[in-house]
C-alpha cells in the first residue's frame, strides 16, 4: 500500500505540475581566472566582475539556476598556490547550485578535488565514474542531484570526459563507465522520482554533448564544457567566431527539444538562459545569449577585497626558483622566428612530454609563442612566465601527414617576413625547406623516427591552443579533431625543466634550410 501511494504522488506531482521559467546563468573552463584576462585590446572577465553580474541576474531573472560545466582548475598561478580552494571560495559567494566535475579537477589527483568538494555548498557530479573505491571521494561525487526552482523539483545530473585517465590522474580507484548508458540510467532515475525537467551539467564538450542530446532521453537542457565553445551572436571585434546558435537545439528521443549551450572559457562571458517548460516538462520556448564580463562592470566590493588578500601570496610565487637550465637556452626573436632554436626546441619537447600520455608523437611550436629565452642556472617562476606569457595551453590535434606537411609549408612561406608562423619540432621530427623555392613549395623532406612522413597517415601532434585554433593562419588545423588537456603552457615549461635538471640542450639539425640569402 505504501508503495501504491508513493507511485500516485509521484504520478500526480508529474501531473500536475505547473509551467516553470528558469533561469540558467552558467560558466564553465573557467581554470583559476580570478584576475581579468586581456582579449585583443581589452579585458574581460575576473571574478570580481562576474559575480555583480551573477548577484545582478539572480536577483532580476526568474527562477535562477547557477551551474558550471566545470575546469574549476588549473591554469593560472592561483590555483598553483590554492589548488582551486581559492574558486570554491568565490562560487559560494556567488551562489552557485551544481557543478560538473572536470577533468582538471583530477589534476593533483582525488585528494585536491576531495578539498574542493568538501569546501563546497554546492553538490558535484559526475554519473559516468564510480568513485566508491576511492576513500577520499566515495562520499563527495554524486551522478546528479535533486533541486528546487521556483516551487517545483528539477533534476541536474553531471558527466565528464571519458578521456579523463588519458588527460588527468584520476588514479587507479576511480573508474570510468559506458557514458550514454550512465547518463540514461540517472535521467531514469529521476523520471521514477517524478522530475520531469532534467539539466545536465557537462564536461564532454561540444561535438560530444550534441550526440548525447541525440541518443539519451529526459535531459532537457545541457550546460556544455571542456571544449571551449563560444555559442551565440557578438557584434564584438575582440571575440573569435561563434561556432554555433545559443541555445543549440537538438531533436531528443523524446520527441522533444535539447538546448545546449556553453559560455567559452575564463569567464569572459556569463551564459544566460531563459528556459520556458509547459507543465509535462517539455522545453516550450527559450531567450538568451551569454553576456560580455567586460571591463565597464563594476566590481563586487567583497569579491575585489578577497582578490587582493588572495593574490599576496601569487607575488612571492613569481620570485621562486622552480628549475634549473644547464645551458643557455636561446629565444630571441630573430631567431625562433627563421630558424632552429634551443629555447624552441625545449618547449616543442615538453609539449610532447605533456601529451604522450593522450597519445601525442610529434609536438610543433610556433616561433610566434616564443617570447624569450633563460640564461643558465636558476630558472624562476617569473622568468618562465617571461618565456610564455599567454596563458595558452596544451591541446592534441588529429593531423594527417599531408595537413602536417601543408602547416610547414606555411610556416616557412613568409620566412623573409619574420612572422610568428614559423615552426619548431620536437625531438625525432626534422624537416628541410628551401628558400631558391616559391612559397608553398619550399618544403623537400620531412622525416618522423628517421623515415619519411607519410601523407596518408594520421598522427597525434601536440601545440597549443593558439595554434590548434587557426592562429597564425594554420586553417588546417581548425576543423581537424582536437583533445583538449587545458595543461597551461608555463606549467608544461616549468615541469619539463624540474624533469631534466641537468638539461644540455643543443641545436640538433631538427630544422635545415637550403639557399639562405646571404
Amino acid at each position: 500500500m505504501k508503495k501504491f501511494l508513493m507511485l500516485l504522488t509521484a504520478l500526480l506531482g508529474t501531473a500536475s505540475a505547473a509551467p516553470l521559467t528558469v533561469t540558467v546563468l552558467h560558466t564553465d573552463d573557467l581554470h583559476g581566472h580570478l584576475d581579468p584576462v586581456k582579449v585583443g585590446e581589452n579585458l574581460y572577465g575576473g571574478y570580481a566582475r562576474q559575480t555583480t553580474l551573477l548577484r545582478k541576474f539572480s536577483a532580476e531573472d526568474p527562477n535562477p539556476l547557477v551551474l558550471s560545466g566545470g575546469d574549476t582548475f588549473q591554469g593560472t598561478l592561483y590555483y598553483n598556490v590554492y589548488k582551486g580552494l581559492a574558486d570554491v571560495l568565490f562560487m559560494n559567494w556567488q551562489g552557485y547550485q551544481a557543478m560538473a566535475v572536470g577533468n582538471h579537477e583530477f589534476d593533483d589527483g582525488p585528494a585536491a578535488l576531495a578539498a574542493f568538494a568538501q569546501k563546497a555548498k554546492f553538490p558535484v557530479l559526475a554519473t559516468n565514474i564510480d568513485v566508491s573505491a576511492e576513500p577520499l571521494l566515495k562520499d563527495l561525487i554524486k551522478p546528479y542531484a535533486v533541486l528546487e526552482v521556483g516551487g517545483q523539483k528539477v533534476g541536474v545530473i553531471g558527466a565528464v570526459t571519458p578521456d579523463l585517465p588519458l588527460i588527468s590522474s584520476p588514479g587507479p580507484n576511480v573508474k570510468m563507465l559506458e557514458l550514454m548508458q550512465s547518463l540514461q540510467n540517472s535521467a531514469d532515475a529521476l523520471k521514477a522520482q517524478g522530475i520531469n525537467k532534467v539539466f545536465l551539467v557537462s564536461h564532454l564538450g561540444y561535438t560530444l554533448e550534441q550526440e548525447v542530446a541525440k541518443t539519451v532521453s529526459g535531459i532537457d537542457v545541457i550546460v556544455g564544457g571542456h571544449s571551449h565553445t563560444l555559442l551565440g551572436t557578438f557584434d564584438n571585434k575582440d571575440f573569435p567566431k561563434s561556432e554555433g546558435p545559443y541555445p543549440t537545439i537538438v531533436q531528443n528521443p523524446d520527441g522533444n527539444r535539447s538546448l545546449l549551450v556553453a559560455a567559452w572559457e575564463w569567464g569572459k562571458v556569463l551564459g544566460r538562459l531563459k528556459v520556458t517548460f509547459d507543465d509535462a516538462g517539455a522545453v516550450q520556448s527559450w531567450e538568451g545569449n551569454p553576456v560580455p564580463v567586460t571591463a565597464d562592470i563594476a566590481e563586487d566590493d567583497t569579491s575585489r577585497r578577497m582578490i587582493a588578500t588572495l593574490s599576496v601570496p601569487i607575488a612571492s610565487l613569481r620570485q621562486q626558483v622552480v628549475a634549473n637550465a644547464a645551458t643557455p637556452l636561446n629565444g630571441a626573436r630573430e631567431v625562433v622566428r627563421r630558424r632552429e632554436s634551443t629555447m624552441a626546441n625545449v618547449l616543442a619537447d615538453a609539449a610532447l612530454a605533456a601529451a604522450q600520455n593522450a597519445g601525442a608523437e610529434i609536438a610543433l611550436v610556433n616561433g610566434g609563442g616564443v617570447r624569450a629565452g633563460i640564461d643558465a642556472g636558476p630558472v624562476t617562476f617569473e622568468e618562465a612566465i617571461t618565456v610564455q606569457p599567454f596563458g595558452n595551453t596544451l591541446t592534441v590535434v588529429d593531423l594527417t601527414g599531408a595537413q602536417l606537411r601543408a602547416a610547414l609549408e606555411h610556416g616557412v612561406a613568409t620566412w623573409s617576413e619574420n612572422k610568428g608562423q614559423f615552426l619548431h619540432v620536437s625531438k625525432g621530427m626534422s624537416y628541410t625547406f628551401d628558400l631558391a623555392r616559391p612559397a608553398g613549395s619550399r618544403v623537400t623532406a620531412v622525416t618522423l623516427g628517421g623515415q619519411p612522413l607519410d601523407d596518408a597517415k594520421t598522427y597525434k601532434v601536440a601545440m597549443n591552443n593558439f595554434t590548434a585554433g587557426g592562429g597564425d593562419g594554420f586553417t588546417m588545423f581548425t576543423a581537424a579533431p582536437k583533445l583538449q588537456t587545458g595543461t597551461l603552457d608555463v606549467d608544461v615549461l616549468v615541469n619539463y625543466l624540474k624533469a631534466n635538471p641537468t638539461l644540455s640542450a643543443q641545436n640538433e639539425g631538427r630544422i635545415v634550410i637550403q639557399n639562405e640569402p646571404r
